[in-house]
């Protein structure tokens, strides 16, 4: 157990200080705040992931197509994408738009699994760096990290891969909205 001694208060102290994961509770699925839109149930198609359906009702996040979920730990959580030739560039590989989109997307759905209320919110700030390119018809996984959440902000890093390429890298703050 870290000390919590005057000292360790004051940064002075060399004992270690207790990691997010360690001191937040995991969070059940039952208790997870996502919007009522969002469907979220098991995934008949892929054991162990979860839908993240949004409605079908002409809005932009249906450009992503097919989401699924699945939490890996206290504060990660795993969103996977199926990148189609819709998706793709003129040169046959899929478009950076549709990767920063996708991104977008899974910190919140990947930041609610991870622990954070993220219910309601809007991107304050995503750093994307593109490693290689993604292509269609493998699945892209966002890995995704929950750093640090506070009464108004949520930071999350991760990284997107297809098989064992490393596609991209990301970090972001999430603003929750007022109540």
């Amino acid at each position: 157990m870290p000390c919590i001694c005057a000292l360790q208060k004051a940064g002075r102290c060399g004992a270690r200080r207790p990691s997010l994961t360690e001191r937040r509770p995991r969070l059940l699925r039952p208790s997870m705040d996502i919007h009522p839109l969002i469907r979220h149930a098991p995934d008949p198609d892929h054991p162990g992931w979860w839908t993240w359906d949004l409605p079908e009702d002409g809005r932009f996040h249906a450009v992503v197509g097919k989401l699924v979920v699945r939490a890996d730990g206290l504060g990660r959580a795993t969103c996977r994408m199926f990148p189609e030739e819709r998706h793709c560039n003129l040169g046959g590989i899929v478009h950076g738009g549709a990767i920063l989109t996708f991104i977008d997307m899974a910190m919140f759905a990947g930041g609610a699994l991870a622990g954070a209320s993220v219910a309601r919110g809007v991107t304050l700030d995503c750093s994307t760096r593109f490693l290689s390119p993604a292509r269609p018809g493998a699945p892209l996984d966002a890995e995704v990290e929950l750093l640090r959440e506070t009464g108004r902000l949520v930071f999350l890093q991760g990284k997107v891969v297809q098989g064992e390429e490393l596609v991209a890298a990301f970090t972001g703050a999430l603003c929750k909205a007022s109540t």
